[in-house]
């Protein structure tokens, strides 16, 4: 069997076209990197806050996303297939969302006004964790709740009819069969939270040092503000490298397919 198919030889003129698209930008951002100063921008104080800030919340909040997001893609994977429908939609509704519309949804919830107003979120670090949290769950619960389904149940009936409690066979055979889908979202949730901006800046705003990650030192690099444009290029091509190691991480934690 032809493990190529059969795809029509033309076609490979729109595919480079839209390979081109998304490769060429990134190239002219690499080609404007001051490579020079590349290492007293990333290690200005302005770049290094922006860097720590998101590095520390982008990584509490995966935690949080961890936490309850492995326990909702468990219950996705396992129950009925309408019911399964309903709740994979529901998460899936924030990756369809503008972030801003997130942004909005939190104000209206942990604002002044909001239900939860008297907590005083909005416009701290835990604000930024919480807008991280709202846009990079549903990468998480997506993955892992794929790789759940993807392991089946046989072998914990296997494991029940031998004896083994629920937690049992969640620790020693659900879990551990699933675990390259969990690290895949695990990063891809990570990779989320440090590149959010949208969310994050409408409602944890852009102050240096408290809620200024690293998407928006580069926004307001190039709005004339904060750190240089020097800076700001830098720090894009630190985001880009960090997308390009999530990717070969998450390619490297998924089952091989054997070739055809």
């Amino acid at each position: 069997m032809n493990a190529r198919g059969y795809v029509p030889r033309w076609l490979a003129i729109p595919a480079a076209a839209g390979l081109l698209f998304l490769l060429v930008p990134l190239t002219a951002l690499v080609t404007r990197v001051q490579w020079s100063t590349l290492w007293s921008d990333v290690t200005s104080e302005a770049a290094r806050s922006a860097l720590v800030l998101s590095l520390a919340t982008g990584a509490v909040a995966t935690l949080v996303c961890a936490g309850v997001g492995i326990p909702l893609a468990l219950l996705i994977a396992r129950s009925s297939p309408r019911v399964a429908a309903v709740l994979r939609a529901l998460v899936t509704v924030p990756l369809v969302l503008p972030p801003m519309v997130g942004g909005v949804a939190l104000l209206y919830l942990f604002g002044r006004n909001g239900w939860f107003g008297g907590l005083g979120l909005p416009f701290t670090t835990v604000a930024v964790v919480l807008a991280q949290v709202f846009v990079a769950l549903p990468f998480l619960v997506l993955a892992v709740e794929g790789a759940l389904r993807s392991t089946g149940v046989e072998i914990e009936r296997a494991a029940a009819s031998l004896g083994a409690s629920r937690g049992t066979i969640l620790r020693r055979v659900t879990l551990p069969l699933a675990a390259p889908g969990i690290v895949a979202g695990v990063v891809l949730c990570f990779a989320r939270a440090i590149g959010e901006f949208g969310a994050t800046a409408l409602f944890a705003g852009n102050r240096p040092g408290v809620t200024q990650t690293m998407p928006l030192a580069i926004y307001t690099a190039f709005n004339g503000g904060g750190v240089g444009q020097g800076t700001a290029v830098a720090l894009a091509l630190m985001l880009l490298v960090a997308a390009i190691a999530v990717l070969l991480l998450v390619r490297g934690w998924r089952p091989s397919v054997g070739a055809a």
